[in-house]
Order: C-alpha cells, then structure tokens, then sequence
C-alpha cells in the first residue's frame, strides 16, 4: 500500500484545538515551505507619488502544504497578480505543528487559511481573527467508505468502524444529528491501509484528495460530504486580525481582490499554474493535482459563488454554524457573528 500526501482533512479543527489557540508559546512556522514573488521593480526616478507606490511586504499562511486546494493563491502569485495589486507576497506553506491562527495573530503573517469553524475557536479563545474570502462555497470534508457497500447515508455508519480524529468538530455533530451510538471510533492517522483491509469501514477525507489515492490502488469507494449531512462550514477561508484589517484596509482589499482573480484564473488554466505548485511540494505528482483541481471547481465555483462570485460568504450561514457549534458545547455560547467575517472586500459583481 502506498503512502501519500493527505491534505487538511488530517488536522481537523478539533475541540482540544480550540483549547490549543491561546497556548503561550506561539510557533514560528520554522521549517515551513515558503515562497516570494519577485520584489517589483524601482519606480522610474522622479516619478509621482513613489512613496505610495512602493509594495507592501505581506506573508500568507495555508493550512497544509502547497496543494491544488490553494490553486488561487499560488496562481495571484506566480501571474503577478499580487505584485499588480502592490503587495510583496510570500506564501508559506502549512503542515504539521504549524498553527496559521497563531502566527497571524502574533503578527508573524497578515493572512491565514483555515476552516471557518477555526476561527469561531480562536475569537472565543481571545483571537481576533476575521475572515475575509471564504474558498470553498461547500466543504470538502466528508466520510469515505467502500462503493460495494452502499452507503449513502450517516446513519448506515451505525456498527462500523470510523477512523476518525478525536473530537472532529463535524463527526461531533454526526454523531448527535444522526444518532451514531454503535460506530466503533478509531484514532485517524493518515494512512489508508486499514480502510483498504476493511470494506465495512469508513474514514475521514477530503473529497478532493483521497479518492484519487483509492483510484490508483483500484479501490472503488463513495464520499458522504459533511455539507450534504448539515454540517457545512465554509472552507479554505483566508483571515486577518481585526487590527491589521483596521490599519491597512487598502492592503486587505487588494489581498482579497487579488485571491479572487487567481481563483477566476486558476479555473481553467490550473494545468499551466500546476507544476508551479508541485515544485513546492514534489511529493505530489502531477495527476493529483490534476485531479484535485478537477475535483474542487464545483465546491469553489457553484452554489453561491455563482451568483455573487468568488469567496462568497453570508450571515445565515455564519449564524447557523456558530449555533450548531454551541449546541455541541464547543463552543461556550454563540458569538456575535457580524464581527467574525466581513465580504467588504470582495470584488462586486
């Protein structure tokens, strides 16, 4: 059996992550893959307003390593939209024991990525983060099982066993919402092989992600995405701190407006920006990536995106999260959500 690369599914926000947030020792990121686009070039001597045109130095922390699933980012930036928009980007790439939360709120970086119930976590736990673009319209977080089994609902995961991460944020709302009191729980840790050898069991997954590992060993199986079963936090959403949104609105906007052309970009030119990405992360062939780009442009592209464009985010699903997270006792009560996200910055459509 193969070893692969998984993606974010495998750090899942957690209710002992929430606790984790406020944690005094704030990591650094050291030994995170990084990369920086070319500093502009100088300004022609005499020039009007040099000053304000010179770039500003901006880091963005993803949530894992560089991936498909950032496919906009990596775009704005090896097409020079950043630079366009007169930010000096460097993209430093997540992974294990890297807190993006964290290190923005420290100030190390300007702008993270995550889930959005991670940033209800953090506020709660006294970080003032804000989410600005929300990437994925629906979640590609889910449950895997085998295809000859049909299983088509959360239910039938009653009597199996489920690898899944301690106290997952979403499988805590499966197990309440669709009385999942039979499942035998089994710790998640990023291999397959014991899904494989099972075909009565299930696993956590990104949709867009594992199933292309289970192609390649000849493995059928069907996704039961979380946000079909009423959990359905937005995705990939990119943050800020509430000071660095206050202070450099300019900076955010051009951020925001700059992911976002990336994104419109990255729809049908990812074979182009692609090998870009896997320079970053070289344990990734190509045809992954591929995949992965193939497999995303429904969840980043329809439902609301489709309407009002790309990063959409609305009240009622902010609130409904937020209470469904209370209800769990994850968190302490419900926030004040107008103050957890903001689509000011959004280009209009």
């Amino acid at each position: 059996m193969k070893k692969w690369n998984l993606s974010w599914s495998k750090r899942p926000v957690t209710a002992a992550f929430a606790g984790l947030l406020i944690a005094g020792a704030v990591l650094s990121g050291c030994g995170a893959q990084s990369e920086t686009q070319p500093a502009s070039a100088d300004p022609k001597p005499g020039a009007p307003s040099d000053a304000e045109k010179q770039p500003v130095a901006v880091t963005q922390v993803t949530n894992w390593f560089a991936q498909s699933e950032h496919g906009g980012n990596y775009t704005a930036l090896i097409k020079g939209f950043y630079k366009e928009a007169g930010l000096d980007m460097t993209i430093q790439s997540g992974g294990p024991g890297i807190s993006a939360t964290q290190i923005v709120a420290s100030g190390k970086a300007q702008f993270g990525m995550g889930q959005a119930d991670e940033v209800l976590f953090a506020r709660e736990n006294g970080l003032p983060l804000v989410a600005i673009l929300g990437t994925f319209q629906k979640n590609p977080q889910g449950i895997m099982v085998h295809k000859d089994r049909n299983i088509k609902s959360m239910e039938q995961l009653n009597g199996r066993k489920v690898y899944v991460g301690s106290g997952v944020a979403y499988w805590e709302y499966m197990k309440k919402a669709f009385h999942l009191d039979k499942v035998q729980e089994l710790k998640y840790t990023g291999q397959l092989a014991n899904f494989v050898n099972d075909k009565e069991s299930a696993t956590q997954v990104y949709v867009t992600s594992e199933p292309f590992a289970m192609k390649q060993e000849g493995v059928e199986v069907d996704v039961l995405l979380n946000a079909d079963f009423g959990y359905a936090p937005y995705g990939n959403i990119m943050y800020t701190t509430e000071s660095f949104m206050k202070e450099n609105p300019e900076a955010v906007k051009a951020f925001v407006e700059a992911t976002v052309k990336g994104w419109n970009y990255y729809k049908d030119h990812y074979t182009e920006i692609n090998p870009f990405i896997q320079e970053k992360n070289p344990d990734t062939p190509l045809e992954k990536l591929e995949y992965s780009a193939t497999a995303l442009q429904p969840l980043v592209f329809e439902g609301d995106a489709a309407t009002h464009g790309v990063g959409y985010m609305s009240m009622e699903r902010w609130e409904t999260l937020n209470k469904q997270l209370a209800d769990l006792g994850l968190l302490k009560s419900p926030l004040d959500v107008s103050k957890v996200f903001t689509t000011e910055f959004l280009p209009k459509k």
